[in-house]
């Protein structure tokens, strides 16, 4: 005997977790700092702040980031460009990956090293965004603004002129080495995101 229509009324789907406090942003499995003292390249820390729709913060994001070392080359082997990883000098503390979890105040800061040019491209950061709420990740990128590279960035000069500060990180003027990169996850000022 077939069941009546009313009986298979779809149920709305429910948000699971985040659970990355469990496992992937407690002390031991985040990773804030992304180069080791010797690792070549000019030393930068960059505070993220992750706001949803609202402005609101939200605290308990998770950020991965992947960039390339100093020279602009990758820790990975599919990277076959001609070039020494970081310029000869191989510290195998560098790491070109980072994890990092938002507080309450919807910041996190990585310590990284600012990356080189790879091909075509400005030096600049990978960023996968988890959150409550997505099913699936974003992913963005995080440019340094002032760099004369970024006007010739073949990723960037895809996005429209009014949204590319949106990928843009700033520099705190009273704190040589220091960024800011917001990322909205919706509403006014919606950071780009890529789909890739």
């Amino acid at each position: 005997m077939k069941k009546a229509d009313t009986d298979m009324i779809p149920t709305p789907s429910q948000t699971v977790g985040p659970f990355f406090a469990i496992e992937l942003t407690t002390e031991e499995h985040c990773v804030k700092c992304v180069a080791g003292p010797e690792t070549p390249g000019k030393r930068v820390w960059i505070t993220f702040r992750v706001l949803d729709g609202d402005g609101v913060p939200v605290n308990d994001a998770m950020l991965e980031t992947w960039q390339a070392d100093s020279n602009g080359k990758y820790k990975h082997p599919d990277d076959v460009q001609p070039k020494e990883l970081n310029q000869g000098k191989l510290d195998q503390r560098w790491l070109g990956f980072g994890r990092v979890a938002t507080g309450e105040d919807g910041n996190c800061v990585l310590e990284t090293i600012q990356p080189g040019r790879v091909a075509q491209q400005a030096p600049h950061l990978m960023i996968a965004v988890f959150a409550r709420g997505m099913l699936k990740a974003l992913y963005t990128r995080v440019y340094f603004a002032g760099d004369p590279a970024n006007d010739e960035d073949s990723v960037l000069r895809l996005v429209p002129a009014e949204r590319r500060e949106t990928l843009l990180a700033h520099s705190d003027p009273a704190r040589p080495g220091y960024w800011s990169f917001d990322i909205r996850l919706q509403g006014d000022y919606e950071t780009v995101f890529f789909d890739v």
